[in-house]
């Protein structure tokens, strides 16, 4: 009895802590995120030339040997595709899934609309961050590293700042995230086949552990291999879908437009709810700003910084206008989303309506393929942000121990707690990230200017410290 009472004690008491984070979040997202997301990525769109436009125009002509420009790379490399799919393989997870389904539940059809939107805009930030990642990137024993905590101290001279937001990224990718990922695995399984939640805990914790073990070498190779299969997989029975109820796609499209930006939801005054879920949604899934991407841009052996900036805007492309889209078409098709389920049972009734149990099946699978990809990608952010705060090994086996723990309570929390903490996680490095973003630009604008002119020059281009000689002695990952 008296320890039923200490755990309802303890309930209570966590339920009062999320009440209080929740009102805070709100705040900041209501007030200030949003703000700073939109007013940077028109400010980076509008000095880069909308370079995220001009993607296949920037694609250098001729091939060299890559990493030619870069040091302290002996043995083994990351190429710039095993560090693009790290990074999408955090992008593509449950925000693709539960959090689209979750964004159209609260805020209805316009906020597909305003997803778009900041998919367009935001992917000029993710080309910034990830760009400034790789200039500032550090050598390691297997690989470079690097992010927002590194340019934040080598660029800005700022570690108090860094570790500020290493401690943001930790506890928003390496915990936070992880339930809410983890937690959708479970529930999808669970829906499914009916196995017991606790028990897919116990076996995700394992798996994990088995993969992260191996450091960013396995990781790299694990992504690799599996971000590709499931993107393709689920995009063929998306658009198998979609080609299906092609008579339907003028009235939803209609439908998504008047949503958005028609006079119902003005006068409704839905007009904010319906924004703020798309682009907080939008933001959980592609990652744009957040500062997340560019601890695995930072990773590659690449001839130009630019290079990889130019592929995670992509990334924000095929996470948002591909996957998310998709999921999207899917549930506003079924025209389920105006009941009672939210989440990750909106997404699978709606494939349900359309392709029967084929498509509770498929969706588990996907479900599982995205999310465990995405925890370990996560995984990966946060051990590299331990490893700025200290190198030491005991920090790295604790976090490991950490992720285990975090990875196995996924299956005995809710959903919505864990979307909670997220959503705080995601304000603060936000907020801290775009501080920095902002202040380092002219550095990345100079860095485009430089990889443009050799473009124009029909070169591959190739990056120098000595063409930035204000800042050579603080690129370390640079001959």
């Amino acid at each position: 009895m008296q320890i039923c009472n200490i755990l309802c004690t303890f309930a209570i008491m966590t339920n009062d802590v999320l009440h209080y984070i929740d009102q805070i979040q709100s705040f900041l997202w209501t007030y200030i995120v949003v703000t700073m997301l939109v007013g940077c990525a028109l400010y980076f769109t509008v000095r880069t030339r909308g370079v995220q436009f001009r993607l296949w125009s920037l694609s250098p002509g001729k091939k060299k040997h890559e990493g030619q420009s870069t040091m302290h790379n002996h043995g083994k490399k990351i190429s710039s595709f095993q560090a693009f799919a790290v990074s999408l393989s955090s992008r593509v997870g449950t925000g693709n899934l539960a959090g689209v389904a979750s964004a159209i539940f609260i805020g209805g059809p316009g906020a597909v609309f305003w997803m778009w939107i900041m998919t367009l805009l935001g992917s000029a930030t993710a080309f910034m961050e990830s760009t400034l990642a790789q200039l500032y990137k550090r050598k390691g024993e297997d690989a470079f590293y690097g992010g927002p905590a590194y340019y934040m101290q080598y660029g800005m001279g700022k570690r108090w700042m860094g570790i500020v937001f290493a401690i943001f990224m930790i506890y928003g990718f390496g915990l936070a995230n992880q339930i809410v990922q983890c937690n959708t695995i479970c529930g999808a399984l669970n829906h499914a086949m009916g196995i017991e939640e606790s028990h897919i805990a116990w076996a995700l914790m394992l798996a994990t552990t088995l993969i992260i073990i191996g450091g960013i070498q396995r990781i790299a190779r694990f992504s690799a291999i599996i971000v590709p299969i499931m993107a393709v997989g689920y995009l063929i029975l998306a658009l198998y879908i979609i080609a299906v109820n092609y008579d339907m796609i003028p009235a939803m499209l209609s439908l998504i437009f008047q949503s958005a930006i028609g006079a119902k939801p003005v006068a409704g005054g839905l007009f904010g709810a319906v924004i703020m879920q798309g682009v907080k949604r939008g933001l959980f899934s592609n990652e744009a700003g957040e500062g997340s991407a560019p601890n695995a841009a930072a990773t590659a052996t690449i001839s130009h910084p630019v290079k990889q900036g130019l592929m995670q805007s992509v990334g924000v492309y095929v996470d948002t206008l591909l996957i998310c889209t998709c999921t999207a078409f899917i549930i506003i098709l079924s025209g389920l989303y105006t009941g009672n389920d939210d989440g990750i049972v909106l997404t699978a009734k709606a494939m349900d309506f359309h392709v029967g149990q084929f498509g509770s099946v498929y969706l588990t699978v996907s479900i599982f393929l995205f999310a465990y990809s995405t925890v370990v990608a996560n995984y990966f952010y946060g051990e590299s942000n331990v490893r700025f705060i200290t190198d030491k090994k005991w920090a790295i086996r604790v976090f490991q121990c950490l992720t285990a723990g975090v990875v196995l309570i996924s299956g005995y929390v809710t959903l919505g707690e864990a979307f909670c903490l997220v959503d705080m996680a995601m304000a603060l490095m936000v907020i801290l990230n775009l501080i920095a973003v902002v202040a380092l630009s002219r550095h990345a604008f100079r860095l485009l200017n430089d990889y443009q002119k050799q473009i124009r020059e029909g070169k591959d281009p190739s990056f120098s410290k000595s063409t930035l000689p204000d800042i050579q002695d603080k690129l370390e990952g640079w001959r």
